[in-house]
């Protein structure tokens, strides 16, 4: 799903598999500019550090 940077992000309406990833982003400092930017704006290394931890937090989730 492509989220466009002019409809406003309602965290009610993502699924809990975007809220980690928006979760992820804040927490590693890249939320404001995924907020104005978009995510196309990341880095492959910042996009891939996100899906590392998000592969992680699902794996801690199924224990």
């Amino acid at each position: 799903m492509a989220v466009k940077k002019d409809k406003p992000i309602r965290l009610d309406e993502l699924t809990q598999e975007e809220k980690m990833k928006y979760e992820i982003a804040e927490e590693l400092g890249l939320l404001d500019r995924v907020m104005t930017e978009g995510w196309k704006s990341l880095s492959s290394k910042e996009t891939g550090r996100i899906g590392g931890l998000m592969t992680k937090r699902r794996k801690e989730l199924e224990k």
